[in-house]
């Protein structure tokens, strides 16, 4: 009762998935995914073993293919699942049992697999396809993208409920730790692909650091205006002085620790045009 796209990227690496149902949370249950080794969208009565099962296939080298294989020759109900698979090489497979409700039906193509089930009609499935194969940009984006072109064509049938997007990558999560790059989720809402949207906007600016060419090298006149903002938010009290000091610096990090900006204060002499931005939207003139 749900419609996927699982997904990678050979620049990045990224391996992902992106999900919509009318179904509570669905990204719970949908989505798998593990860095150098694959992705997995399990849906339709999902089997969720297929998930861990199936990643540790993956990561053993398995191809798509041979991995969808293997956990369906062990399902004795994989006439009414729904699987789409991508490898870590750009492989995909796609599984749609004759028991599931219709329209139901996948497809395949270079590092993407796209299926649904309880679809208001095949032209769903090709929406998403056709838009992550035109979206440029990195695999959140273009999963994003392929996620909208489907929820616009008809979608599930039965309505909207829950969306969610999980991107796996090398070290890719907050703190460089592990790879959950990206994992966001609408477990409950009228029109949950476009707030999914939203998140992913929020996301990028929050979560993930900036690109080289958005950093501002801080000269005098960058500094004093740094200085008055944060003076008047409360953490810098030195002189009005245009130096951008230690103790400007850290009362900077300070300010950037509240407003969850750390991600962005990424240099002791540059300012990232986000975070300035940022600055200038909250100080009151």
């Amino acid at each position: 009762m749900t419609f996927s796209i699982v997904g990678y990227d050979q620049t990045t690496g990224d391996l992902g998935v992106a999900v919509a149902s009318k179904f509570l949370a669905v990204g719970s249950v949908v989505s798998w995914a593990q860095a150098e080794a694959g992705a997995i969208a399990t849906q339709s009565y999902a089997n969720m073993s297929f998930g861990p099962n199936g990643l540790a296939l993956l990561a053993q080298g398995q191809s798509a293919q041979a991995t969808l294989d293997q956990l369906l020759a062990a399902d004795e109900g994989r006439e009414q699942r729904q699987v789409g698979v991508v490898d870590f090489q750009g492989n995909a497979a796609t599984w749609t049992g004759n028991a599931c409700h219709g329209w139901a039906g996948g497809r395949t193509g270079a590092g993407y697999a796209a299926q649904g089930n309880i679809l208001t009609g095949a032209d769903v499935v090709e929406a998403m396809a056709t838009a992550f194969e035109q979206t440029h940009g990195e695999l959140a984006e273009r999963l994003l993208a392929a996620l909208l072109a489907g929820d616009q064509a008809g979608g599930d049938q039965r309505g909207r409920q829950s969306a969610a997007l999980y991107v796996a990558r090398k070290c890719g999560a907050y703190g460089g730790v592990l790879d959950r790059y990206i994992d966001l989720r609408v477990d409950d809402h009228h029109n949950p692909v476009p707030e999914l949207g939203r998140l992913l906007g929020l996301h990028r600016f929050y979560l993930t650091p900036p690109k080289p060419e958005d950093l501002l090298p801080i000269d005098a006149a960058l500094a004093l205006e740094i200085q008055t903002m944060l003076q008047q938010f409360g953490y810098y009290q030195g002189e009005l002085s245009g130096d951008y000091d230690a103790a400007t610096h850290a009362a900077l990090q300070a300010y950037g620790g509240v407003e969850n900006l750390e991600e962005r204060l990424v240099s002791a002499t540059h300012i990232d045009r986000q975070v300035l931005n940022y600055l200038r939207k909250h100080f009151v003139r």
